[in-house]
């Protein structure tokens, strides 16, 4: 039986001076006699003779070791393991081993220098949906000033904040939440264990989302403006919390002045062929503007345009630059529907744009968070390092949704075992460097989804174990306002609700299950940073181990009854003892005892 381990992290990884120290653990009956490390330099593959170390880490294991150089060549330093036998060869990478050589993009990566922010790995961010989250006592009656919302061909719906959401202008019912309310909840927040937010669009537009910007340098009035955006950033800043905002520019919303459909200003784009702004949009040969996915309030901006360019992110004034200066000074950019954006009413040169929206942001603010969101396959941009990190829905939600919850994304029946559950995550993010995974945004749910409470249905006993998953899995963790306390809700605008402030509204076990598992990765630098191994994934159980230096976090999830899953030998689990953290489940000589329907978690050092 051949074993083999590595992660792209300590003990496995380190710096020392200007070399990077590679090191590989084998055990066999049978052991190589060479072992050569396949790495690049300057995108051209390079072989290094590994040698094998005198001092063993475990009876039986022998480490082998080489040194990659870091004064040239990319950063991503990417390598795998060929192990040589007299007649044969096998190779080991993220996704174990295999019998002839990976492919490029499927191989160990490590960032030397990380070019990232690092700030993001450490953090637990929330994603508050503003008009829906808390309503300011301060706020004054001229936010509640009706408005006309175009794309429903109605003023807005204003409701009490404890009325029920019913599927009737679902875009134009307004609850009152504002930033102000923000503010004023932030001790909650700090409670929970939050250290960033993530806000959903906050500029001027007719609608409750504010996907059809109209403004994109003023806040919304129903908001509080731009004072109370000002007031919320220095308080979290006084907090010593993050904020990233919502950039829509793959369209604008048709009330722009820029386009102008009802025509409020002169000069729009929709009605005038001569208007400086009308090469900002696409439009057919009938001069039809083309929209973002058949909504006609939502006219596609086309990047062709020089000036839209510089208007956008290139020129020094630019939107994308513009909050992350002070004294708004914001910590990044979440941006919408980036594959989609582009030129001629499509993507075309798509990542020209989104690579050009993050080296302008960066230019700005050097540690700026820049995070896409793609409901399919990220790697495209993240291996182009067009931005930071995904919403990971891709390899996190879905996999995670498919396994307890039996469902896709479609809401189609999907029952996935343990076995397919790893396989999908684990393939997912070994196309990824370390430093990317652990700033993927991780997340049960968002606005743009049911809540993966409603998902759940008969099996909602299962939404612990979603929530220790979301905590310990590599990536950064994020809650959707509400999810704490048990909000439900099925798709847009159903998964909107007002937050339930009121305490008999809320589950206050789900609650305190959220601020333990804060509590936990806040106190674990292998839940933040380390490398991840799953150890065992058979039917209805996974287990997987977080590793760096020589810490250690075992979080074992089985979503059916209760059983005994035996561990195979691993010296990934060699440690002087185990400490429970979360759950009943009891580990004694590589055999886990499980609860049925349960989650644990153990520390080892």
């Amino acid at each position: 039986m051949l074993k083999v381990w590595h992660l792209p992290a300590a003990p496995f990884v380190r710096q020392q001076d200007d070399n990077l120290i590679i090191t590989l653990w084998v055990k066999s009956e049978a052991p190589p006699a060479r072992v050569t490390l396949r790495a690049e330099r300057d995108n051209e593959e390079i072989s290094l003779a590994m040698r094998r170390l005198r001092a063993a880490p475990a009876p039986g294991v022998r480490a082998w070791r080489a040194e990659i150089a870091l004064d040239g060549g990319q950063p991503r330093r990417r390598y795998a393991f060929k192990l040589l036998w007299q007649d044969r060869q096998r190779w080991f990478t993220p996704q174990g081993l295999c019998d002839f050589p990976p492919a490029r993009l499927e191989q160990f990566a490590v960032d030397a220098p990380d070019g990232g922010p690092a700030w993001v790995a450490d953090q637990i961010f929330y994603q508050i949906f503003p008009d829906r989250f808390a309503r300011s006592a301060r706020r004054a009656p001229e936010q509640d000033s009706i408005y006309h919302h175009h794309a429903a061909g109605r003023d807005i719906v204003r409701k009490g904040w404890d009325e029920p959401l019913t599927a009737e202008a679902g875009g134009s019912t307004f609850y009152g939440g504002d930033l102000d309310g923000i503010c004023e909840k932030l001790p909650y927040l700090k409670k929970l264990g939050v250290t960033a937010l993530y806000l959903n669009p906050v500029f001027v537009a007719p609608s409750v989302h504010k996907y059809d910007t109209e403004d994109y340098r003023r806040v919304d009035p129903q908001f509080g403006g731009d004072a109370a955006l000002l007031r919320l950033r220095q308080a979290t800043r006084q907090l010593d919390m993050r904020l990233i905002l919502d950039g829509v520019f793959n369209h604008s919303g048709d009330s722009h002045a820029w386009f102008d459909r009802h025509r409020r200003g002169e000069g729009g784009a929709c009605h005038n062929p001569d208007s400086r702004w009308r090469t900002w949009y696409s439009f057919s040969p009938e001069g039809q503007a083309l929209d973002w996915l058949g909504y006609a309030s939502l006219p596609k901006l086309d990047f062709r345009a020089c000036a839209l360019v510089d208007e956008i992110y290139r020129g020094e004034q630019s939107i994308v630059r513009h909050w992350l200066k002070a004294p708004w000074s914001m910590d990044g950019w979440r941006l919408d529907v980036v594959h989609m954006l582009g030129e001629e009413g499509g993507a075309k040169n798509n990542l020209q744009h989104v690579g050009g929206m993050t080296r302008a942001a960066k230019e700005t603010q050097p540690e700026a968070y820049i995070l896409g969101e793609h409901f399919g396959d990220a790697r495209q941009w993240l291996q182009a390092d067009a931005e930071d990190a995904a919403m990971n829905y891709r390899g996190f939600t879905f996999p995670l949704w498919g396994f307890l919850a039996n469902t896709d994304i479609s809401y189609d029946p999907q029952r996935i075992d343990a076995q397919t559950c790893a396989a999908w995550m684990d393939n997912y993010r070994a196309g990824l460097s370390h430093q990317q995974q652990l700033r993927m945004f991780n997340q049960l749910d968002s606005h743009d989804t049911a809540r993966f409470k409603t998902l759940l249905g008969k099996d909602v006993a299962r939404l612990p174990l979603a929530v220790v998953w979301l905590f310990c899995w590599p990536g950064v963790p994020c809650i959707y306002y509400g999810d704490e306390v048990g909000l439900d809700g099925a798709n847009d605008p159903f998964c909107r609700k007002p937050f339930p402030w009121r305490e008999e509204l809320q589950d206050r076990a789900l609650l305190a299950l959220y601020r333990q598992m804060a509590a936990l990765r806040k106190r674990s630098q292998a839940l933040r940073r380390g490398g991840c191994q799953v150890i065992y994934a058979e039917d209805n159980v996974v287990v997987f181990v977080r590793v760096l230096g020589q810490q250690r976090a075992l979080v074992a999830i089985n979503r059916s009854e209760a059983c005994e899953a035996v561990l195979e030998d691993t010296v990934l689990l060699n440690v002087a003892r185990w400490t429970r953290k979360v759950g009943s489940a009891t580990l004694q000589d590589n055999v886990l005892t499980l609860p049925g329907v349960s989650a644990s978690v153990w520390f080892g050092r």
